[in-house]
């Protein structure tokens, strides 16, 4: 039988990072400027959706020692 790749605590990071990109781009759907040029359309959002991003990027390169 061979392993899974990712263990219990990677795919709650994936999860987590999946979710938090969704809320990052409803944020962005709730602004109220015209064309989304208020700061929920420029800041928070896409600084949501970027750490929706790196989340699971930095959890399936965290060292294979905890890997255990």
């Amino acid at each position: 039988m061979q392993n899974f790749p990712l263990n219990n605590n990677r795919l709650i990071y994936l999860v987590i990072g999946l979710i938090t990109m969704f809320v990052g781009f409803f944020v962005m759907t709730l602004d109220k400027e015209e064309f989304g040029f208020g700061f929920l359309g420029i800041t928070l959002g896409p600084i949501l959706v970027l750490i929706g991003l790196l989340l699971p990027i930095l959890s399936l390169f965290n060292s294979k020692k905890n890997d255990k």
